[in-house]
């Protein structure tokens, strides 16, 4: 249910003021900012949609943000609409949270709301983040962002179109040991760069299950929503295992072991090497089940490998040059790297990077400044869709286990109307975007 309580809005600011010009008035410190949070003229109104595990990491890294209020939370599922009110009210100490299960009221109704945290399974994150721009909000989006190359090219078009600010969740484009690793590359000190190693999910595999779990009792719609879980998914009978993460490994759900954490490493190399605004061309199939050791090869002669291992983290990147390698992944305390004294060059090359593009090592504020600014994140719709363009052509290739070539002009294969099927799935009314 809707909190009828009102909150201060951008919005609703402006037309406040003019009743405090026109006569003595009594406000409380928050209006002016004077509780260390910022005036409403400054705020930026959150709402969020399929907040999970993942969802409220996110979340508790919006909501320190003093320029950010997080007003609503929009789920299927109502336990997860509950725990979701209990972290904010619990945060600004009130109850005002409100909670919606069905996306399409939520979007209509809240037109205070600027910008939506979207952590939902990979089903929903595109067109959720659809919906949300043409409700004109501006959206983080969690990874992957997308299920097919065709849904990636949906986000670009309606962020374009609508002119709306969008950073899909690869948070590793603001962080420190990554960006250095970049940088080395982009300033040439690696030499020309020949290959880049990039991490995919050791769990699971390349080809997912076409089969669903068996049906269980349907649970009352306040409790689970099941057409509102699935979304733009093909109807499947429910289990509970679903809404439990159990979606894991579906074709129907799912962008695999590659998309999993491809979906980072994928966008942290195409930054790293230049080809952020294209896709891998060539893709060679390998004879496993995760993809491990594909080569991918970039119009620019670099060549990425899918990598298990090779990294004491998660979502690790590699990047070899005749000059030597730099190599990061979660949970180093600093890069690797073939030399040691590449390390001296660490904050010149970090302090550089963030005083040319102006984006700090912090993914959500660099969001929040470019609600404000309107300037592209450093994830944009682009960045997204064509890192997963090239997830979604690795996942074709070891469907159909044989090599393919790809256009990144035209976004389809070459001369191979079999794995074009793929570019695009049904989607299930009235969800089709």
């Amino acid at each position: 249910m809707q909190d009828k309580k009102k909150h201060v809005t951008r919005r609703l600011f402006l037309r406040r003021t003019a009743a405090l010009a026109a006569a003595p008035y009594i406000v409380p410190a928050t209006v002016f900012g004077r509780d260390g949070k910022a005036p409403p003229s400054e705020r930026i109104i959150m709402g969020g949609i399929g907040i999970g595990n993942r969802g409220s990491h996110d979340l508790n890294w919006m909501l320190p943000e003093r320029d950010v209020q997080f007003v609503a939370i929009c789920d299927a599922r109502k336990q997860r609409r509950e725990a979701v009110k209990q972290i904010v009210d619990r945060r600004y100490g009130n109850k005002d949270c409100a909670m919606y299960s069905d996306i399409r009221e939520f979007l209509a109704k809240r037109t205070d709301i600027d910008g939506v945290l979207i952590a939902t399974g990979d089903r929903w994150h595109a067109t959720a983040a659809v919906l949300a721009m043409r409700a004109g909000k501006d959206v983080y989006s969690e990874k992957p962002s997308s299920m097919t190359v065709a849904e990636g090219r949906a986000v670009v078009e309606t962020a374009r179109r609508n002119r709306r600010i969008y950073q899909t969740g690869t948070q590793r484009l603001s962080e420190g040991n990554f960006t250095f690793c970049n940088e080395m590359l982009r300033t040439g000190r690696l030499g020309e760069v020949h290959t880049v190693r990039a991490h995919i999910a050791p769990w699971d595999a390349a080809e997912m299950r076409h089969d669903w779990l068996p049906a269980e009792p349907m649970p009352p719609k306040e409790e689970v929503d099941w057409d509102e879980w699935l979304g733009p998914c093909p109807w499947r009978p429910y289990n509970s295992a679903y809404t439990r993460g159990g979606w894991r490994g579906f074709y129907d759900f799912h962008t695999s072991c590659i998309g999993e954490w491809g979906a980072h490493t994928f966008a942290q190399c195409q930054v790293g090497i230049g080809a952020a605004d294209t896709s891998a061309i060539e893709y060679k199939y390998v004879p496993n089940k995760t993809g491990d050791g594909m080569e991918t090869l970039f119009a620019n002669g670099i060549k990425m490998v899918l990598q298990l291992g090779g990294w004491r983290g998660s979502c690790g990147v590699k990047y070899e040059g005749p000059e030597g390698w730099v190599a990061a992944a979660d949970g180093y305390s600093q890069p690797d790297v073939s030399n040691p004294a590449m390390l001296g060059d660490f904050k010149k090359l970090v302090g550089d990077y963030m005083a040319r593009t102006q984006r700090p090592m912090s993914h959500m504020r660099n969001l929040l400044d470019c609600i404000k600014s309107r300037r592209q994140t450093v994830a944009n719709p682009v960045v997204m869709h064509r890192s997963m363009t090239t997830v979604h052509a690795a996942n074709i290739c070891m469907w159909l286990k044989r090599d393919l070539r790809f256009d990144p002009v035209k976004e389809k294969f070459v001369n191979d109307p079999q794995a074009d099927r793929f570019l695009s799935r049904a989607m299930r009314e009235p969800w089709i975007i």
